[in-house]
């Protein structure tokens, strides 16, 4: 599991991210914090964590000020920011202290998940350890690049999409187009067309179950579950 702290000012909106996070399959909210200073704190006192979301407008400090004490204390947690400080200045500072990826409020649940996708897709990569070749040197910083929504073509609907991805990524495992036609509401055919869209994206992974007789089920399980 990814190990999550929340830092928002806000506490109401701290509980809507620290929501928005644990719909993640693979991920867990470690902690929440409502200062810059109980953000740190924290960071020396859970025993484990992997990534913070981190607004800048915090009540005693800066975000970017976070970080650049947890630079200074060793703590090379990653970083996400996730405020509504808009200016280029800000921006550019985040990216030189290290921030991994810069989430602009307001936002919907699918601009946080896209960037969590790309955080655990870039987790994958690197866990792979070894030497790295000129393409997978790419593929490392591309991962946290390639975090927007895919457009959908046409003739697909963005709500039949949501609901084929929430039933696959909610799933305990793999999952037929029958089963997810009967989560969803859809026909076999629709699931199937969806289901083959998540594939071809790379959102989902397609096995083979062979039975007894017959041509072999296809089944489909989220990509990105840990």
């Amino acid at each position: 599991m990814i190990e999550v702290l929340v830092v928002d000012d806000d506490v109401r909106v701290a509980r809507v991210n620290a929501a928005y996070v644990e719909k993640m399959p693979g991920f867990r909210v470690a902690g929440q914090a409502h200062s810059a200073a109980e953000a740190l704190g924290r960071l020396e006192t859970l025993p484990r964590l992997d990534l913070v979301l981190l607004d800048h407008y915090l009540p005693d400090e800066t975000g970017l000020e976070v970080v650049r004490k947890m630079r200074r204390r060793g703590h090379q947690t990653d970083v996400i920011m996730v405020t509504a400080a808009r200016d280029v200045s800000t921006v550019q500072a985040a990216m030189r202290q290290g921030a991994l990826q810069y989430l602009v409020k307001p936002f919907a649940f699918a601009g946080l998940r896209a960037k969590l996708e790309a955080y655990a897709e870039l987790r994958r990569t690197l866990d792979g350890g070894g030497e790295a070749e000129q393409a997978e040197v790419d593929r490392i910083f591309g991962a946290l690049s390639a975090s927007s929504e895919p457009q959908l073509p046409k003739g697909h609907s963005p709500t039949t999409a949501e609901l084929v991805r929430q039933s696959l990524m909610n799933a305990g495992g793999p999952l037929s187009a029958q089963e997810i036609a009967e989560r969803t509401g859809v026909s076999r055919q629709t699931a199937q067309r969806y289901l083959k869209l998540l594939e071809r994206t790379g959102r989902a992974t397609l096995t083979l179950k062979y039975g007894d007789a017959g041509r072999p089920e296809h089944r489909y399980a989220w990509a990105t579950r840990a």
